[in-house]
C-alpha cells in the first residue's frame, strides 16, 4: 500500500509530505484547488511522461517520491528481486524532472530506465481516472482478472510452462529441418575429408618427427664430415681428451701438496670425464648417421603428403591424428541428426496432446465462470447508477494451435444502455461510466487478486443522492482488501473514508499554491457539510454531514 507521499517544485505544489493510511482515503476540495496534482505526481512515479512545464516557476527541478509497503505483497516482490531492487518489504519510487527536460527514476535507491519504473508501478497501483489509461484496459489484465475469480490461474500458468517447451522443441526441429541440405553436404565432405586422413596412416610418432629426421636425412654427408673431424681433434694421442687427461692427473698431484687446488682439480677431471662422454656419443650418433639418397626422397615425398594434409586442414603436421577424430565426431553427430528429428517429433506430439487437455480443461472452468462474472458485475452496475447496463466476458476462440494463456482470448464487454450493443471497454464513452464499471468489477473481484492500491478519480461524475451512497459503500466495501483513494465531489461518497484529505490553493506573491491537510473529525464535518451545503455553511448542513458520517460507520 502506498504510505507517503512526497512533492517538492511540481507545478503548484512547492512542497509537501502526505501520509496515508489503509482502508479508504478520500480526498475532496473546491473546483481548481487542484485535486488533479496528487493523480499527476503519482502518475510521474509510476512512469508515466512528464515535461519541464511541470517544474515550478524559477526552480531547476522538480522530484516526487512515493513509499510503498509490499511486506504482504509476494508478487511485488519477486518482482523486485529479480530486478535485484529488493528492500525488505519497502518499495520507494522517485521521479526527477529538470528544467531542461531530462528525467531520471530511482527504485529503491537505483537508477532505473522508466519502463522499469511503469513496470514497478503497473504492480503498485490502479488508476481508474476519467483520462487514464486505466490497467484494466488491457486484454491480459482482463485475462487475469477472469483467472483470478475462475480460480484458474495455476492451471494456466501449468499451461504456459507447457507451451514454452513446446516452442523449444518447435525450434529445434526448425532449425534441424532447414539446415538438413546443408548438413548432408557437408557430411559428404567430410566423409571425403575423414577418408584422406585414414588413408595416409598417420602414426603419431611419426608426426613428431618427421621433420628433423628429413632434416638430417638431407645432411647425412655434411654431418658425418663435421662429426668425424671433431671426434679425430678429440681422440688422437695429442687430442683434446689426452690433454685434458694429463693435465687433470698433473694437476691432482699438485693438490696433494696445497689443498686450495682440489676444487679446481676436481672441475677439470669433471670437465675431462664431459670430454670422453662426448666421444662416446658422437661415435653413436655417426654410426646411425648413413648417405642414402633413397631414404631422403622417400622421407621428403612423406614430407610433402603431411603438408598438404595440414594445410587443407588448417593446422600443424602433429595436429593432423586431433583433426581426424575430430571430423570422426562431426560425421558422427551429423548422422545422428535424423534420429533426433525423429525423437524431437515425438516429443513434440506429446506436448501437444499435453497442452490440449490442459487447454481443454482451462476452456471449461473459464466458460463456466464467465457467465458468473458477467452477472455479478452486471448486478453490481444496477445499482452503481447505471440502470439498464450490462457487462459480458466475452471469450473468443483463437486459430487452431498452441497458445499462449490458452485457446481463448478474453474481453470484458459492455453495453451502457439498454437497445445499444456491446463494445469493448476501450470504447465507453464517459469517463465516469468507466470508473463506475470498474469499480463493479473491483468490488465483484475483491477477493481476487488485484494491485493493492486502487485510486478512483471522480467515479461520481453523473451520479448522486442514493447512488452516490452506494457508490461509497461499494468503495469502502473494496477497502477491506485494498487501499482505496477517491477524488470525489460528493459528501454522501467522502463521509465513507477512514482517512479525509482536503486540498486547497492559496496565491501570494510567490503564486498559487497547492497544500493538503488531513482532516480531523471536526473539520472532516465542516467539510462535508461544506461541499453539502456550499459556500455557506448553515447548522442544518453540519448535522446533516455529522449524520452522514456517522451512518458510514454503521
Amino acid at each position: 500500500m502506498l504510505s507517503l507521499l512526497s512533492v517538492k517544485n511540481l507545478a503548484v505544489v512547492e512542497k509537501l509530505d502526505l501520509a496515508f493510511f489503509p482502508g479508504m482515503s478520500t480526498v475532496t476540495g473546491e473546483t481548481g484547488a487542484g485535486k488533479s496534482i496528487l493523480l499527476q505526481a503519482l502518475s510521474l512515479t509510476l512512469g508515466r511522461r512528464g515535461d519541464s512545464t511541470l517544474v515550478r516557476h524559477g526552480k531547476d527541478k522538480a522530484e516526487v517520491s512515493a513509499v510503498f509497503d509490499v511486506t504482504n505483497h509476494q508478487k511485488i516482490q519477486n518482482y523486485l528481486e529479480e530486478q535485484s531492487l529488493e528492500d525488505e518489504g519497502e518499495c520507494i519510487l522517485r521521479r526527477i524532472i529538470s528544467r531542461d527536460g531530462r528525467s531520471k527514476a530511482f527504485v529503491n535507491g537505483v537508477s532505473v530506465p522508466l519502463s522499469v519504473l511503469k513496470n514497478v508501478g503497473e504492480l503498485l497501483i490502479d488508476m481508474h481516472g476519467q483520462n487514464e489509461h486505466q490497467l484494466l484496459l488491457r486484454p491480459d489484465q482482463q485475462r487475469d482478472l477472469l483467472d483470478a475469480y475462475a480460480k484458474s490461474s495455476e492451471i494456466c500458468t501449468q499451461l504456459n510452462a507447457i507451451v514454452v517447451e513446446y516452442n523449444t522443441v518447435s525450434n529445434h526441429i526448425d532449425e534441424l529441418s532447414s539446415n538438413h541440405d546443408l548438413k548432408q553436404q557437408q557430411k559428404t565432405l567430410l566423409q571425403h575429408q575423414l577418408q584422406e586422413l585414414e588413408e595416409a596412416v598417420l602414426i603419431q610418432d611419426e608426426l613428431n618427427n618427421i621433420e628433423s629426421d628429413f632434416k638430417t636425412s638431407a645432411n647425412a654427408a655434411s654431418l658425418i664430415e663435421k662429426t668425424s673431424t671433431i671426434l679425430n681433434q678429440l681422440e688422437q694421442e695429442s687430442g683434446v681428451n689426452a690433454q685434458l687427461n694429463s693435465l687433470s692427473y698433473e694437476l691432482s698431484l699438485a693438490a696433494e701438496t696445497d689443498e686450495k687446488l682440489v676444487p679446481i682439480s676436481a672441475l677439470l677431471s669433471s670437465a675431462q670425464v664431459q670430454t670422453q662422454e662426448s666421444v662416446y656419443e658422437l661415435n653413436n650418433y655417426l654410426s646411425s648417421l648413413s648417405v642414402d639418397e633413397q631414404t631422403t626422397t622417400e622421407l621428403e615425398a612423406r614430407l610433402s603428403e603431411l603438408h598438404d594434409l595440414s594445410r587443407k586442414h588448417n593446422c600443424q603436421i602433429t595436429e593432423l591424428i586431433a583433426t581426424k577424430e575430430g571430423i570422426g565426431s562431426e560425421l558422427e553427430s551429423i548422422g545422428g541428426a535424423g534420429a533426433s528429428i525423429d525423437a524431437l517429433q515425438g516429443q513434440k506430439e506429446k506436448l501437444s496432446q499435453q497442452y490440449r487437455t490442459q487447454a481443454k480443461r482451462l476452456s471449461k472452468i473459464r466458460s463456466e465462470k464467465a457467465v458468473h462474472l458477467s452477472n455479478a458485475v452486471t448486478e453490481a452496475m444496477q445499482v452503481l447508477g447505471m440502470p439498464g447496463s450490462e457487462v459480458k466476458v466475452d471469450l473468443q476462440n483463437k486459430a487452431v494451435g498452441v497458445h499462449y494463456n490458452g485457446d481463448e482470448s478474453v474481453n470484458f464487454l459492455v453495453k451502457t444502455n439498454k437497445g445499444s450493443g456491446f463494445k469493448t471497454l476501450k470504447k465507453v464513452a464517459s469517463g465516469g461510466e468507466l470508473s463506475r464499471i470498474s469499480l463493479a468489477i473491483s468490488v465483484v473481484s475483491s477477493d481476487r487478486e488485484y494491485t493493492p492500491t486502487l485510486i478512483f478519480d471522480e467515479v461520481d461524475v453523473g451520479i448522486s443522492g442514493a447512488v452516490a451512497e452506494v457508490v461509497g459503500q461499494k468503495l469502502k466495501q473494496l477497502s477491506e482488501h485494498y487501499q482505496v483513494i477517491c477524488i470525489t465531489h460528493l459528501a454522501q461518497v467522502a463521509a465513507f473514508g477512514h482517512q479525509h484529505l482536503r486540498v486547497s490553493k492559496t496565491q501570494n506573491d510567490n503564486g498559487a499554491q497547492t497544500t493538503v491537510e488531513q482532516l480531523s473529525n471536526d473539520e472532516r464535518i465542516s467539510e462535508v457539510a461544506r461541499i453539502l451545503g456550499g459556500a455557506t455553511i448553515t447548522d442544518k448542513a453540519l448535522r446533516a454531514a455529522e449524520e452522514m458520517i456517522e451512518q458510514s460507520y454503521s
